[in-house]
């Protein structure tokens, strides 16, 4: 099997389900030693873990709050000290809170900016001094389509999204000279937990919407991650790949 992963170390947040146990899983079947981050899912985590030592890899949870400056930091340190480097981040980890703005709280705004956009800004700090230091490093970050275009009911989600698109592009200009990228997906709508509560009449209507005519599944943003982590993305950096099915389409 190919493992253009091989002797790399990688740290995903919020690894213990949905799109981040797929990417955590895909960059261990890739040959990465894989730090699966979560907050409150110890159990599921640690099953995460448990399949990828099944398969011959090397994992280990570890727990952090990642929208806590020093629980970031504390992360990336337990990964230096225990692998010796970081060469891959993933930012994936994310919450919504989704309602119309007139009856958004303040708690359902600052809620999701911290979770989904200040996290980024930690991990991407604690990561970036070890990476300067070696000279090399692969950052992705989850944004969304919602960050790219909008969405009713969503103007804290989306606006965290699209902070995550900024921030990608101005981190690419400042880390590149150091042989850093950093570079975003934009998944669509995707089947996770996140989604599987939605209505049926808006779950009909985005995939109307969809020129694949369908939801898409983890794997598939897992497989464009491991790309961007990979040394065939070596030339690409300020991206934003969109996986979704077509959803959104600039012309």
């Amino acid at each position: 099997m190919d493992r253009p992963l091989e002797n790399r170390t990688a740290i995903v947040t919020g690894a213990s389900r949905g799109i981040g146990r797929a990417i955590a899983l895909e960059l261990a079947r890739r040959g990465a030693t894989v730090v699966v981050n979560y907050h409150h899912s110890a159990e599921a985590a640690q099953a995460v873990v448990d399949c990828v030592r099944e398969a011959g890899g090397q994992a280990l949870a570890i727990q952090a709050d990642v929208s806590v400056l020093d629980q970031a930091m504390h992360l990336v340190e337990q990964t230096v000290d225990t692998y010796g480097q970081v060469d891959i981040l993933v930012n994936n980890a994310g919450t919504t809170r989704d309602r119309l703005l007139l009856t958004m709280t303040e708690a359902d705004w600052d809620e999701v900016i911290q979770t989904n956009l200040k996290s980024v800004f930690n991990c991407c700090k604690a990561v970036a001094r070890p990476m300067v230091r070696r000279r090399y490093g692969r950052i992705v970050n989850v944004s969304s389509v919602s960050g790219l275009v909008g969405q009713g009911g969503q103007t804290n989600y989306a606006a965290s999204k699209a902070g995550i698109v900024g921030l990608t592009k101005s981190l690419a200009k400042e880390l590149g000279p150091r042989n850093i990228t950093v570079n975003a997906v934009a998944p669509g709508f995707v089947l996770t937990d996140l989604t599987a509560d939605l209505p049926d009449d808006l779950r009909r209507r985005a995939i109307e919407a969809t020129p694949l005519g369908r939801m898409g599944n983890p794997e598939e943003i897992a497989c464009a991650v491991a790309f961007l982590a990979s040394d065939d993305a070596s030339y690409i950096t300020g991206e934003v790949l969109t996986v979704d099915g077509g959803l959104v389409m600039h012309g």
